[in-house]
């Protein structure tokens, strides 16, 4: 009977785990459209989440963004990162605060079998009172393990806001955010 529940406890301690996707990094196509743009003094407000969301994965656990942050937060801090390299960033005194909701996010880890994808629809709004909806339908090989697959998806997560925040400020509308009034 011991053995018995010692063999449960690890497997159930060793069937659940935590997928992560990396810190955000900077894209240079990103950083090369910001600062072609000649503004300055932009700050970032807060960014909510979706109504729904659902971080489970095949049952092998869900996936969780690192440093203990929200997957919005997550957006909200690679808007600033790429502000910040770009030197457009400022949050003691800025012209224009952007802040965002982020109206979809979901994944899947088994499209078509061994391909995932992730689709997040995010809406920006200035201070200014202007605001731009951009989304992002990222696809990416998965794997047919659970364990692969799950990891995969984790780690596109990353390409896929990488993308969403290309489209954000390679939109034509972005610098409309951007003026003071």
């Amino acid at each position: 009977m011991k053995q018995y529940l010692l063999a449960l406890s690890v497997l159930t301690l060793t069937a659940c785990s935590t997928f992560t996707p990396q810190r955000y990094s900077i894209s240079a196509d990103n950083n090369v459209a910001l600062k072609s743009m000649g503004v300055s003094n932009i700050g970032v407000g807060s960014f909510t989440g979706p109504a729904s969301f659902d971080r489970a994965c095949r049952g092998a656990g869900p996936i969780a963004p690192p440093d203990n942050m929200s997957f919005e937060a997550y957006i909200q801090k690679a808007l600033s990162d790429e502000l910040k390299v770009a030197g457009m960033f400022d949050d003691k005194a800025p012209n224009t605060t952007l802040s965002g909701i982020v109206e979809q996010l979901s994944f899947s880890s088994s499209r078509g079998l061994t391909g995932g994808e992730w689709i997040i629809n995010l809406r920006v709004n200035s201070s200014n009172g202007k605001s731009i909806s951009v989304s992002e339908h990222y696809l990416f090989e998965s794997g047919f393990i659970a364990d692969t697959a799950c990891k995969q998806t984790a780690e596109a997560y990353l390409p896929a806001v990488q993308n969403l925040i290309g489209k954000l400020v390679k939109s034509p509308e972005f610098k409309s955010l951007l003026v003071a009034i």
